[in-house]
């Protein structure tokens, strides 16, 4: 098990994730394709190229869910009750296929549970830069974890 126990956190706390990932028009294709989105900037080569970036833009909820994916090894994994929110998404860079993609997280809210002894609410502050780096996604994310004790 990977992840951490509630009470083995601390506010400040900060991680470097190891996972990395190059975005491929394969994971663009069928990201966008299996949730439905139509979006000819994401799809369409000559659409994209006529748009402001001048090629295929990478499926932004793509890139939240990857950076989302690529933090749960080291943060929640085998710890986690319930992811209970996401906040303050922010997309400050577009992600174009080719892009090298890796994640950092930093610990910036702990509340041992009111209602769940045992039990406490992490807030995560994830964000994902690319290879120049420049971050390409951030967010908040609310975790309820189990505790150690």
């Amino acid at each position: 098990m990977a992840g951490r126990h509630f009470d083995e956190w601390q506010v400040g706390d900060r991680i470097v994730h190891d996972l990395r990932r190059t975005v491929t028009e394969t994971d663009n294709l069928l990201f966008s394709t299996m949730t439905h989105n139509p979006q000819p900037l994401h799809l369409d080569a000559e659409a994209a190229k006529a748009s402001e970036f001048g090629r295929i833009l990478v499926n932004g909820t793509f890139t939240f869910a990857l950076m989302v994916g690529v933090s749960v090894g080291d943060t929640t994994l085998g710890t986690l009750v319930a992811n209970l929110g996401y906040d303050k998404v922010v997309m400050p860079n577009p992600v174009f296929i080719g892009d090298t993609l890796r994640g950092e997280t930093e610990v910036v809210e702990l509340r041992p549970s009111k209602s769940r002894p045992g039990q406490g609410i992490v807030t995560f502050r994830h964000r994902m830069l690319n290879q120049r780096d420049e971050v390409v996604c951030e967010c908040l994310r609310s975790a309820l974890l189990t505790s150690r004790g």
